[in-house]
């Protein structure tokens, strides 16, 4: 038995992080597809996830030579006769005591050719909600496999949460083929299946890798065990996803109006909040959605630093050309302009130990307005076998559903947009503030 790491054997992790990239002033790419990558690893318990993670970062030459030494001592002290990298990611005391990952754990590196955030989530069933957590800002999602056991409910439950999120793009990592002789049947016998699980799913690419975290085969280098595979390794595969959105047009969620200085003569008023969707540039016409007032942008400003131009991703306030009546939570549109009501059909992932049913009401967050939301209707619980919705009259924890909302105010309203602050939304119990469920704003059944 592994003797369990005591306080000496924390690991500054963090200090692996060799670009900071990633925060609200970092503009997303939309043009070239190639700049920031955010992606979601995920999968069953002991699939291998932190293990993959550590063994990417170490083998691209990422990881500090003291965060390295840390690792290999902390490995020494578990009677361990390898080195586990899984300890790069696996942060928490009680985490590597279990040997689990129960939280979603940041990660910031740097290839010569991208930057990369990465969320590695925990596979348990009860921990749903932070796999919901973490793929949604990904653009990508990487979903490990044990080759031994091939695919679990809980594996096409994450596969499930990626194509209700929008993500159009899933690596599928096949790992531990050193358990099975390195077999292709086997690495081929799983991909065709999920494959086939990701059709209905909306899921646009899938990308099949069969990988050995512990030995490293088809991550960074390709080894030597898998000659058979002519694809791209894990690294390479993820330095070449493109990020490309298509061009729907700018969203800015207004999270509080500034007014300027009287005392120096300013009696503007700027609006500020973070540009989800862009870009946007001064002289642009935006609407104010629910409303529909209109004006142009007069200058656009990134702290003390007047723009041109803004980019998607970048906290701004913007400045108009006239005096509107707008404020928190309404939803500043250039380009395609998204529809406010108050019936709202949604996609949820229920996180709460009481059930959702009919005629029960939350607050809802969508975008940056708050609102209060009732279930009208449950039209039913996504069934993980035949990937349909079946008839349910309530929705348990961790359950996925179909629902209908009634808003208490006419909100903007993107259905299907992963990407928009208005394609999303978040239940929130009105006593205790926690959060219950999340989602996505669906089409119309």
């Amino acid at each position: 038995m592994s003797t369990p790491l005591n306080q000496t054997d924390r690991i500054d992790s963090d200090r692996i992080s060799v670009d900071p990239a990633g925060t609200d002033q970092t503009p997303a790419r939309q043009d070239g597809g190639h700049g920031l990558l955010r992606f979601v690893t995920a999968g069953s318990v002991d699939d291998g996830k932190s293990t993959l993670i550590g063994r990417l970062l170490h083998d691209a030459r990422l990881i500090q030579d003291d965060t390295l030494v840390a690792i290999e001592t902390a490995s020494e002290r578990r009677g361990l006769g390898f080195t586990d990298l899984s300890l790069l990611t696996d942060g928490l005391l009680a985490e590597r005591e279990q040997g689990i990952t129960i939280d979603v754990a940041y990660r910031y590196f740097a290839t010569p050719r991208r930057k990369f955030i990465v969320a590695d989530c925990p596979g348990h069933r009860q921990y749903t909600r932070n796999m919901v957590t973490g793929a949604s800002n990904a653009d990508a999602a990487v979903l490990l496999v044990d080759a031994t056991r091939s695919l679990s409910e809980q594996t096409r439950r994450h596969a499930a949460i990626c194509g209700w999120l929008g993500l159009s793009q899933v690596i599928l990592a096949v790992n531990k083929l050193d358990r099975v002789n390195w077999s292709r049947e086997v690495f081929e016998s799983i991909a065709r299946e999920f494959h086939a699980w990701c059709g209905p799913l909306g899921i646009e690419q899938v990308h099949a890798i069969p990988i050995s975290a512990l030995e490293g085969d088809m991550i960074v280098e390709r080894g030597t065990h898998l000659d058979w595979y002519q694809g791209a390794t894990l690294l390479e595969t993820l330095e070449g996803i493109d990020t490309t959105r298509p061009a729907r047009g700018a969203r800015f969620a207004v999270q509080t109006a500034v007014r300027g200085d009287p005392r120096r003569g300013d009696t503007s008023r700027a609006y500020a909040g973070r540009l989800a969707l862009g870009p946007l540039a001064v002289g642009d016409e935006i609407v104010v959605v629910p409303g529909g007032q209109t004006a142009r942008i007069a200058s656009i400003h990134l702290g003390e630093r007047a723009l041109d131009r803004a980019e998607a991703g970048q906290s701004i306030a913007l400045k108009l050309d006239r005096e509107l009546d707008i404020s928190r939570g309404d939803l500043l549109v250039h380009g395609t302009i998204p529809s406010a009501a108050k019936q709202l059909p949604a996609e949820i992932a229920w996180f709460a130990a009481t059930p959702l049913e009919a005629g029960t009401q939350w607050k809802a967050k969508i975008g940056t307005r708050m609102t209060t939301a009732r279930v009208e209707t449950v039209h039913g619980t996504l069934d993980l076998t035949a990937l349909k919705t079946r008839p349910a009259a309530s929705v348990s924890t961790d359950d996925l559903a179909r629902v209908e909302l009634l808003l208490g105010d006419a909100t903007a309203i993107d259905p299907g947009w992963h990407d928009s602050p208005v394609g999303r939304l978040i239940l929130i119990d009105p006593v205790s503030g926690a959060t219950v469920g999340a989602g996505m704003a669906a089409l119309p059944a």
